[in-house]
């Protein structure tokens, strides 16, 4: 199990632990985590079993087996991170920008930390290739006229 599945589940295991389930009415974990005592759970061990669910399933998934959990010290750390450069601050853009920014992780870093290029969409478009070659052949043919 991934080290982040490992905190997740040990935030999991706290909460329950000190839950009414288990401490009032002295249910086990496992009779705490099914329904109908699954309901009657604080919304944050709700949603610690929902996150810590979604965790073990992507240990099927083979796009997430290959990148990786997010590490969930990684997601706090985000959390109160500075908007990513290129981005207005005080936007909802810059927000979305700066958490999807080191998502993906390959061999301990960010997938796309350096690849992606933040544009305006007013740049200009680059000429098409066969254009370019279509000018170099009338560059061509012309020169050899003058000959």
């Amino acid at each position: 199990m991934p080290s982040s599945c490992k905190e997740i589940r040990a935030a999991l295991a706290q909460c329950l632990q000190e839950s009414d389930c288990i401490m009032v009415q002295r249910h086990t974990a496992a009779e705490c985590l099914r329904e109908p005592l699954s309901s009657t759970l604080s919304p944050h061990c709700q949603q610690l079993k929902k996150g810590f669910g979604e965790c073990r399933r992507g240990m099927i998934d083979m796009r997430k087996r290959f990148r990786g959990n997010q590490p969930a010290g990684a997601k706090a750390l985000q959390a109160n991170a500075t908007p990513a450069p290129g981005t207005i601050s005080g936007t909802t853009e810059s927000t979305e920008t700066a958490s999807v920014a080191g998502y993906q992780l390959y061999a301990g870093r960010s997938a796309f930390a350096g690849a992606v290029k933040v544009t305006s969409g007013n740049e200009k478009e680059p000429p098409d290739w066969r254009e370019l070659e279509n000018e170099q052949y009338r560059r061509d043919q012309a020169a050899k006229k003058k000959l």
